[in-house]
């Protein structure tokens, strides 16, 4: 394995950024010092003056359609894009064809990740009505699997949960995390009932209309309850309503908490404004609401109410994003911008860069325990991204990596570039090319 000496670069860790010498060797952190590293035999040498290096971003919510729904993306397709976005980690969801319902489906995964993957993986396991043994049994991998997803809201394939039996048992008797897509979905037929009995056809704009902030809340509401009922780890994700924030506190360090939130970046970035510009290419579930919802995110954010920022990446063909109401389907391909994306806020003055390495990679790494990942340390893997600040990067179809071909961020220039990303000290992205000579690697936890 090539080994690596970045000199004089601006090192963003642990809530500080200090100039500092990275010497990489064997895959792993080997030296950080403020003074210069003596000369190194059998490396590469990288010059970081004026450049930024941050751990590689983990996102703890993807959705990479394999298998079984490959038209739209792939594990392969998907984990380079993220490369070329500064993530060198991903936990992806069990919303496949088939449905990661049992644990030889589930470890089907792994196997395809471990062949095509050129980032760190991990997968969740899927819960169904009528699964609870088998979702049990991943009691047994719990320092090898990232957590159980529940969807709590239908969203994407036929995954809705919602036997109180059946919650009632996974949240008592799971000793791996809970991460849960929470929409009431009740409420959400009923408000789509509204406008069929008004013989109306719904449009973009109307997607926040039916799947509310009602819809949200109080299938929040549910789930932490639950979740205190048994004290259950409770992840709930992508949060995108300011009435949901008062669910959350800040009053312990998220590796205390027993119940921590994941805000997304289009719910960061879009308002409801913006359906009239894009549009079904914002569709997603949960919906992008109204500006005033994106403030209070932020706020929340800032305040440590949140905890991650993730990307619920989820490509869809342009045909299936296009058409009825019903038949476009929900979802972003997002993956390959979300920390240029917080880039662009941090030059703005909305947010430091030690708060974007914090909840990108710092706060995933503690909350789901990851081994050895998610911050700069001595002996820990070389996850690493180096970003130039005096750089551009715009966003056109000729230079996505997306199997889909389109993006919403399609015309965007973000004020820098990612120059290198590495993972496990392999050299993935460099200069605009992937190098994905090497895969990554499954994902441990400390549990």
């Amino acid at each position: 394995m090539q080994n690596y000496l970045i000199r004089n670069i601006q090192v963003v860790n642990e809530g500080t950024v200090n100039t500092r010498d990275v010497w990489i060797r064997h895959g792993r952190i080997e030296q950080i010092s403020a003074t210069p590293i003596s000369k190194k035999d059998n490396h590469i040498e990288i010059d970081g003056s004026g450049k930024y290096l941050l751990p590689g971003c983990i996102d703890d919510q993807v959705h990479f359609r394999e298998p079984g729904l490959t038209h739209k993306a792939n594990i392969a397709t998907e984990s380079r894009a993220a490369l070329a976005g500064g993530v060198t980690t991903f936990m992806e969801m069990p919303n496949t064809i088939p449905n990661a319902l049992t644990q030889s489906l589930l470890e089907d995964k792994y196997a395809i990740a471990q062949q095509r993957s050129p980032a760190n993986y991990s997968f969740y396991m899927g819960v169904s009505n009528e699964n609870a043994e088998e979702v049990l049994r991943t009691n047994e991998k719990k320092k090898d699997v990232c957590g159980i997803k529940i969807f709590m809201g239908s969203s994407t394939g036929n995954m809705l949960v919602d036997s109180p039996n059946a919650l009632d048992r996974i949240f008592a008797q799971s000793e791996l995390l809970i991460a849960t897509h929470c929409e009431d979905e009740p409420t959400i037929r009923a408000n789509r009932q509204l406008y069929a009995n008004g013989g109306n056809e719904p449009g973009p704009a109307d997607h926040p209309i039916i799947r509310d902030v009602e819809a949200c809340y109080k299938s929040s509401l549910y789930a932490i309850q639950i979740a205190q009922k048994h004290d259950t780890r409770l992840h709930i994700l992508h949060i995108s309503t300011s009435k949901e924030l008062d669910l959350f506190s800040n009053l312990q360090h998220r590796s205390q908490k027993r119940i921590t939130a994941e805000v997304c970046v289009h719910h960061l970035h879009f308002t409801a404004d913006d359906y009239a510009r894009l549009g079904y290419q914002i569709k997603c579930n949960p919906a992008i609401k109204a500006p005033e919802h994106k403030d209070a995110l932020w706020r929340a954010l800032l305040d440590d109410r949140l905890d991650v920022i993730a990307t619920d990446h989820a490509p869809h063909t342009w045909e299936e994003k296009n058409g009825s109401y019903d038949h476009a389907h929900a979802g972003l391909p997002l993956v390959q911008h979300p920390l240029l994306l917080m880039w662009s806020y941090y030059q703005q003055g909305k947010i430091s860069l030690e708060k974007i390495v914090d909840k990108m990679a710092h706060a995933v790494a503690d909350i789901f325990q990851i081994r050895e990942r998610g911050y700069i340390r001595e002996g820990y893997w070389a996850d690493l991204v180096i970003v130039d600040p005096s750089a551009t990067t715009r966003v056109e179809k000729a230079n996505l990596l997306y199997k889909c071909g389109w993006s919403p961020l399609e015309g965007t220039t973000f004020p820098a570039a990612i120059t290198h990303t590495f993972v496990n000290g392999h050299l993935a992205y460099g200069n605009g090319q992937i190098l994905a000579s090497q895969n990554g690697q499954r994902l441990q936890f400390e549990r």
